[in-house]
């Protein structure tokens, strides 16, 4: 029988590819952003959000600061990416969502499962004069030519199989268009989590668009059902999954953050599906993705976390950068 053995969950933001010395210049986007949301999920502005920034902002964004919690994060990164090599697993399940990289909105999955033999990863095209921003979101991709990473193709159409029998109404992908390569949700796993290749299946989750986004209670079934797919796999196998996004964003959210990690701590599933939909919007949206995690591996203890609320402006905006393992 295959089992889920491992279980994690990773921030992807482009802060986690740059250097500290650059993260104060997310002010450039941040500032211009139309879809900023406070901290209750209401649509603000960037000079609205400077009225309301947490007591002690200054403090958080010196240098300093910054450059200590960089180090803390990449550690943790090198972290997961360790549990997943010594897990010597069969499979990886990663759960994220597409932010118009291949899915757009003249057809926007709510749920898709990927079932090809292989996907692609592809150099980000290139530009003249590559700035700050370009260097970061680089770090999602091939350097210099396509690579194509194994997927599990039989477990994949395994889950499909039986996540329609549990009525979950999927779409599927057996690849992807010329030219084009997977997301940055997956490109993040490949390129900054996985040190030795190991088979995944994609799990897009939308998060992000309305109207069709998986509610949190649909998300934390979701991952209840692909562990009850799992397990019901005839293959001895070791399988992983894996949380690709997140935490709150644009505006720190650290009661948000710090409470969803306490729920997985708890196991407390009521309290995860009840979560107030407000705010799992514009980024904090991807928080989705963790909640399918943690459906997922409810026999399983959560580890170590680590977070870090990732100021990088006067006005609190940032990512709450956050690190789970399951095991």
């Amino acid at each position: 029988m295959a089992r889920i053995v491992l279980g994690m969950a990773t921030s992807h933001t482009p802060m986690l590819n740059a250097p500290p010395t650059d993260w104060p210049r997310f002010y450039e986007r941040d500032s211009a952003r139309t879809n900023l949301l406070d901290t209750e999920g209401r649509l603000t502005s960037y000079e609205q959000q400077l009225k309301h920034a947490p007591p002690g902002i200054d403090g958080e964004i010196t240098p300093e600061r910054m450059a200590r919690r960089h180090d803390a994060v990449q550690g943790a990164i090198g972290r997961l990416g360790g549990y997943l090599r010594e897990a010597k697993l069969d499979a990886l399940i990663v759960c994220g969502d597409d932010q118009e990289e291949l899915y757009h909105h003249d057809n926007m999955p709510g749920i898709l499962v990927y079932y090809g033999e292989t996907i692609r990863n592809v150099p980000l095209a290139a530009v003249a004069n590559p700035n700050w921003g370009w260097r970061a979101s680089a770090r999602w991709h091939e350097e210099k030519v396509p690579r194509d990473y194994p997927v599990d193709a039989r477990l994949a159409h395994h889950l499909i199989d039986e996540l329609i029998d549990r009525e979950f109404d999927l779409a599927a992908s057996a690849g992807l268009p010329d030219g084009e390569g997977e997301g940055h949700a997956i490109g993040f796993v490949h390129r900054r989590i996985m040190q030795e290749a190991v088979p995944i299946v994609p799990v897009s989750i939308n998060t992000y668009y309305p109207p069709n986004q998986p509610t949190p209670r649909r998300c934390y079934r979701l991952g209840r059902a692909i562990r009850d797919a799992i397990e019901s796999y005839p293959d001895d196998a070791r399988v992983g999954i894996i949380a690709s996004g997140g935490l709150s964003h644009f505006v720190v959210d650290e009661e948000l953050d710090r409470g969803l990690i306490d729920m997985l701590r708890n196991k407390d599933a009521a309290a995860i599906e009840n979560l107030p939909r407000a705010k799992l919007n514009s980024g904090s949206s991807e928080i989705r993705n963790w909640i399918a995690v943690a459906g997922a591996v409810e026999h399983l203890s959560l580890e170590w976390s680590l977070y870090e609320p990732g100021y990088r402006t006067p006005a609190g905006t940032g990512t709450g950068l956050g690190f789970a393992f399951w095991s």
